[in-house]
């Protein structure tokens, strides 16, 4: 560790420093990177996430998140150790997409509703892609054929789940807790003042709509702030947050442009074709994977465009990327994570693991979902190209889906605590 220490500091200043002379030697050509990162940001990026941050920050701050987390606990306890809040995180990461998953799991930190582990476990699986990008951007405007998108979003979300139940172990051997005992819950606070003051010497176990009532209202109290300063903050923390998004993306596209411009990824390339060809795979999608190391966008659109490989690969490496989420998403979670005690090992490995099985589940659900042949099955009509009017459209269908995996989640969370007072009941019957 002090041999790290000693020499981190001087190899990132020597770092810096080629990269800036990179810049200053292929002037023209950073300046067009950055105008092409400044249009993601602010045509996809800006109006897609934006509100979601704003949201967000309003449904945590009046105590919605409190409450459905109080109704999810009985589903997200047993199948991923993490807090039912944890289940409108996940929700909302579907609907809306990376980062806004690392944003609320930090959130719920600094209220000292989850642990590290929650948190670490929390964070690793719920950094997802979005449905307006996976099926507006890629599956229509790179791939320009929409039926692929059920196969990316089976095999994208599905490596979703499958990281989540594996995130349960995290934390298993090591000697940190992920309980909360030494802090109070809002709705046994909440609940235990009510059955102290109204039903004295009765010990009655309230509903899970009360439970989740009292916790909402609990949390509103103890947020306490107004709803023009609500708001206000909101705003302000978003705007921050997606600012740094903004920088982020700009950031990169100027390093990949000036790292391909001076040949240095050449050597990148050669080892990832090297990679592929060994695997089994075509050596055409190098483009499509070192792209997509450094910036989803640019991977899955040279996904897309890599005519030489066959469409089952080329869906499999738009997975890849969209499940890996480049490194400036990576960097984005990064600096989210650092106003925490959240370690950034935990999601590296997640994300790197959530690709590799996301490619295997495109080419293991190709056949089932596609059948036998690869061609379009829609009418040309849909092979549209992907625009900001495009992505502000889908919006309110990102709220509907948004809402739908809420339902789902609160019925499956209902019917396990139906068939778990069943079970009780038949066993008091059974004993009597």
């Amino acid at each position: 560790m002090s041999l790290y220490r000693r020499y981190s500091l001087p190899l990132l200043i020597l770092t810096l420093l080629f990269l800036f002379m990179l810049m200053a030697v292929y002037p023209q050509s950073s300046l067009n990177a950055g105008l092409r990162g400044l249009a993601i940001w602010w045509d996809v990026l800006f109006p897609s996430l934006f509100p979601f941050f704003v949201i967000s920050e309003l449904l945590l701050g009046f105590g919605i998140v409190h409450f459905i987390g109080a109704l999810l606990d009985p589903l997200m306890q047993p199948l991923f150790r993490v807090p039912g809040c944890g289940g409108f995180v996940a929700a909302v990461s579907c609907a809306s997409g990376y980062p806004i998953g690392a944003k609320l799991t930090a959130k719920l930190w600094e209220q000292k509703w989850i642990t590290r582990i929650e948190g670490e476990r929390l964070v690793a699986f719920t950094t997802s892609s979005d449905p307006i990008f996976l099926i507006g951007a890629v599956s229509v405007g790179f791939f320009h054929q929409p039926e692929i998108a059920l196969v990316l979003g089976a095999a994208h979300y599905g490596g979703v789940l499958i990281i989540g139940l594996l995130m349960r172990f995290h934390g298993s051997r090591s000697g940190e807790t992920d309980t909360r005992s030494d802090r109070p819950q809002p709705t046994q606070k909440a609940w235990s003042k009510s059955t102290n003051t109204k039903a004295a010497g009765r010990n009655r176990q309230p509903g899970p709509l009360r439970q989740a009532l009292y916790a909402m209202h609990t949390a509103r109290l103890e947020d306490g702030r107004p709803l023009g300063e609500l708001l206000r903050q909101a705003i302000t923390s978003s705007l921050r947050l997606i600012i740094v998004v903004g920088g982020l993306v700009v950031f990169f596209c100027v390093i990949l442009e000036a790292l391909t411009n001076s040949g240095l990824m050449s050597g990148l390339h050669l080892l990832t074709a090297s990679l592929l060809t060994a695997c089994g795979l075509p050596p055409t999608l190098t483009e499509s994977i070192v792209g997509g190391i450094f910036e989803v966008t640019l991977g899955a659109q040279a996904a897309g465009e890599a005519t030489a490989a066959a469409l089952p690969f080329k869906v499999a490496a738009a997975a890849f990327v969209l499940s890996w989420g480049g490194l400036s998403v990576h960097a984005q979670v990064a600096s989210i994570l650092n106003m925490t005690n959240l370690r950034y090992m935990p999601f590296l490995l997640a994300r790197a693991a959530h690709g590799i099985i996301s490619a295997l589940l495109a080419l293991v659900l190709w056949r089932p979902l596609m059948g036998q042949g690869s061609s379009p099955v829609f009418s040309p009509i849909y092979d549209i190209a992907w625009s900001p009017g495009f992505s502000s459209a889908m919006l309110l269908q990102s709220l509907l889906f948004l809402a739908f995996i809420l339902v789902g989640m609160l019925s499956l969370s209902w019917l396990s605590v139906g068939t778990s007072r069943l079970y009780v009941r038949l066993r008091r019957t059974h004993r009597q």
